[in-house]
């Protein structure tokens, strides 16, 4: 279900909110969980330059994505999103529950993507829109990464297993990124794995989904019930 709330829509005061921007990886990552999870939430979708003084009184950090939940709790981390939804449901077992040291395995790879791989992320998408002449040297610390996927590709179907993982979702927002800065070196580039793996996606009913554009809240004031129910 991605419809939008209307009067003759069932009760609604129960479910968390969604604080989020539709094309912020980790509002994305965090709305990608939720889907997987099969959890439902009433999305508020926002621009950064007009953040909704409701959210602002609950997280005053400002950056999404931020859940609140009907008890009060307010849950400020992207990761932190994408676990709780996951604990409170896992159809399809992400979290690879019976797998010993599968959660671990893959929190440390997310870890590192998040830190060291955003930091060169970032700095190759300043290279290139700038224009600076240390756009190939910005890539190759990148790429240091991204051989690691690819490796992890070769040995089986996601980056953990043969089975999709959260590790999968988390990282998929960046790599996302990272495929768009030079669109033709990546299309050429010798991480045929990875771009199958991003392909599949991409190209999902679920990501379609995922990204579907809302309103602003701020400017309707109208939840969208979000999730895959």
């Amino acid at each position: 279900m991605n419809e939008r709330f209307n009067e003759n829509t069932n009760d609604t005061s129960t479910l968390p909110i969604l604080y989020s921007l539709r094309n912020c990886p980790y509002a994305m990552r965090a709305r990608l969980a939720i889907f997987k999870a099969k959890q439902t939430v009433l999305l508020r979708d926002l621009v950064l330059s007009n953040k909704p003084v409701e959210m602002m009184a609950v997280s005053p950090k400002g950056t999404v994505p931020v859940v609140v939940l009907k008890n009060g709790i307010v849950i400020e981390e992207s990761l932190e999103v994408m676990l709780w939804a996951l604990h409170e449901t896992d159809p399809a077992d992400l979290l690879h529950r019976q797998q010993d040291g599968a959660l671990s395995a893959m929190l440390l790879l997310i870890t590192e993507f998040d830190n060291d791989f955003k930091r060169c992320l970032e700095a190759y998408k300043c290279a290139k829109r700038y224009q600076e002449d240390n756009v190939a040297q910005c890539r190759d610390a990148c790429e240091l990464y991204i051989k690691k996927l690819e490796q992890a590709l070769t040995k089986h179907s996601y980056l953990i297993s043969d089975k999709e993982s959260l590790a999968d979702i988390a990282l998929i927002p960046f790599i996302r990124q990272f495929a768009r800065i030079e669109r033709q070196w990546y299309l050429q580039s010798p991480y045929p794995k990875v771009r199958q793996w991003l392909n599949s996606y991409l190209q999902s009913s679920v990501f379609t989904k995922v990204m579907a554009k809302h309103p602003l809240w701020v400017d309707h004031q109208q939840d969208v019930l979000f999730g895959d129910n």
